[in-house]
């Protein structure tokens, strides 16, 4: 292949050809550019807002969670403690109680989700104990009333701080008090702590009381919702729990972090695909400028066609020739254009050229992550874009007639 790529390079940038080539080529190459260099970017900021989600929700969810496969109350057998403590990777768990109930405090009241926990084990499972803003993850106050923990939004909403009480009504009786033979489930709490999770949803949504008043309060008896657990590598969680179903059987549903915020993720992976196609179109009107030049070459390197021919290169050699011609120009523009896309994502991370209010998020800039599957993917995906582009002039340079193309002129 070694006259094929010389005589490539030299159309590439012979002074005799067209000066339109020359524009269109440049354009093609501008456009190439452009457009590795803005999916390199794209997508790494895409991985650096992926992670800082990850990192939150990670950082305050459990890694996984075991729940009854039938109905909402699970009973923890010697069994089950047996095989969890056993577990290797699994580093610490907990069982918890989650039901729904409203919240009543200074005149205000709210529906949330109230999560009955074991305060001396929750620190194991679960990030709220270091997420504490005011006050403490004691469940019980120094006079022996129950505590409860409320997200900061939640507090707000509710006019409460550290001391304030809070009423606990339970879904429990409900109905009984609609129809006037009874009254629902309630307890009253002293607020004992409150919790910045950076996450409105939990902030507003979540308060965490003792798992033995969840009992009375949601008619648990001795049972639970479920048990939370922490691994050696959150990373793994798929395949740390799949084992851990298989071990287990189907009496128990094994969920990791990921499925328990699989909607989210799934919104973040449309986003972060439609980008990268959307993108991709900047590389996809380049592509059709190499062909366009391609094109034009093949009219004007009529005669040197002919002549290569006659002078005994083959139809599968002067396809080479302008195949060799377009890829180049596509290798070219997308070295250029990663090189340049790794500096700005290089930049981003350590200078923070484009800064965020403090105040409003939760990170200092824009975050920034390259994975350099998505800068092979990119790579390649432009050069295959060129290599096809240029298979159409490529194709009606190799079926010139030598006769023809030599009398041309």
């Amino acid at each position: 292949m070694g006259y094929e790529s010389l005589i490539a390079k030299r159309y590439i940038g012979s002074k005799r050809n067209v000066r339109m080539i020359h524009v269109i080529m440049v354009v093609s190459l501008v456009g190439i550019t452009v457009g590795v260099a803005a999916l390199v970017i794209v997508m790494s900021v895409f991985n650096g807002f992926n992670g800082v989600v990850t990192s939150v929700l990670v950082g305050f969810d459990p890694h996984l969670r075991i729940d009854p496969a039938k109905g909402r109350v699970m009973v923890l057998s010697d069994s089950l403690r047996d095989r969890l403590n056993h577990e290797t990777s699994v580093v610490g768990w907990a069982p918890y109680i989650q039901s729904k109930a409203i919240l009543v405090a200074s005149n205000y009241n709210r529906v949330v989700f109230v999560k009955g926990v074991v305060d001396s084990l929750v620190g194991s499972v679960s990030g709220v104990s270091e997420k504490i803003v005011l006050g403490s993850m004691e469940l019980s106050d120094s006079a022996g009333m129950d505590g409860i923990v409320l997200g900061l939004n939640l507090a707000d909403r509710l006019g409460a701080t550290v001391g304030s009480e809070v009423m606990v009504v339970s879904p429990v009786g409900v109905d009984a008090m609609v129809l006037q033979i009874g009254q629902p489930a309630m307890r009253r709490c002293r607020v004992t702590g409150i919790y910045d999770s950076n996450n409105k949803d939990y902030d507003a949504h979540y308060a965490y009381i003792s798992l033995a008043m969840a009992r009375e309060l949601f008619d648990y008896r001795s049972g639970v919702s479920g048990i939370e657990a922490r691994v050696v590598d959150f990373q793994k969680a798929d395949e740390i729990g799949q084992g851990l179903q298989d071990r287990l059987g189907n009496a128990y549903v094994v969920s990791t972090w990921y499925d328990l915020h699989r909607d989210l993720y799934a919104v973040m992976k449309i986003e972060r695909w439609g980008a990268y196609v959307i993108l991709s179109l900047i590389i996809g009107v380049a592509m059709f400028n190499v062909l366009g030049s391609l094109m034009m070459s093949v009219l004007t390197k009529r005669r040197d066609i002919g002549v290569l021919r006659a002078m005994g290169a083959t139809r599968a050699g002067i396809r080479r020739i302008f195949l060799l011609e377009g890829v180049l120009v596509g290798i070219v523009g997308t070295v250029i254009g990663t090189c340049f896309g790794l500096a700005v994502c290089f930049l981003q991370t350590t200078y923070h050229l484009i800064p965020l209010d403090p105040a409003v998020y939760i990170i200092p800039a824009i975050p920034v992550e390259v994975n350099w599957n998505d800068v092979l993917t990119i790579s390649v995906t432009s050069i295959l874009f060129n290599a096809v582009a240029s298979l159409i002039p490529a194709n009606r340079a190799a079926g010139l007639v030598v006769v023809d193309a030599i009398r041309w002129e």
